[in-house]
């Protein structure tokens, strides 16, 4: 089996506990996009928003399949959550679009920009949401 696909099993209680830590780096990336001086933050907001989308997957992967991926390449988190709900395809979009902005906000020197952050926001919420669904079951 490929790195990529590597999974590890889990139980419902994981899905609510990756859950509570999507919401978390959440609840930080706003607080942080928010700062008076947003220039200087941008990146964390963005790069937060990548953590709490990675963590939201896990969580839906794990209330559905009870498995979540276990590797280096977080694209192989999204193989995973495209096979674990029927609008999974979707989600796994979106979890991509977030990946696709990881490097420029956690290691970048240039500044993310604000609608880049406020986006990637979004769509960690997207995630979140779903996942709430999802372990709410």
């Amino acid at each position: 089996m490929p790195a990529s696909s590597r999974t590890a099993p889990c139980a419902a209680a994981d899905a609510r506990s990756r859950l509570r830590t999507a919401r978390a780096y959440l609840d930080v990336a706003r607080l942080v996009l928010d700062e008076n001086n947003p220039d200087e933050y941008l990146n964390v907001a963005a790069g937060l928003a990548v953590l709490a989308g990675i963590a939201a997957s896990d969580s839906i992967c794990w209330a559905r399949l009870q498995k979540r991926h276990r590797g280096d390449d977080h694209r192989g988190a999204a193989d995973l959550l495209r096979t674990a709900t029927p609008d999974g395809p979707s989600l796994a979009t979106t979890l991509l679009r977030l990946l696709d902005l990881k490097d420029e906000a956690h290691y970048g020197v240039i500044v993310v920009a604000p609608r880049r952050a406020r986006d990637a926001i979004r769509w960690a919420t997207k995630l979140a949401d779903r996942a709430a669904e999802e372990t709410e079951r």
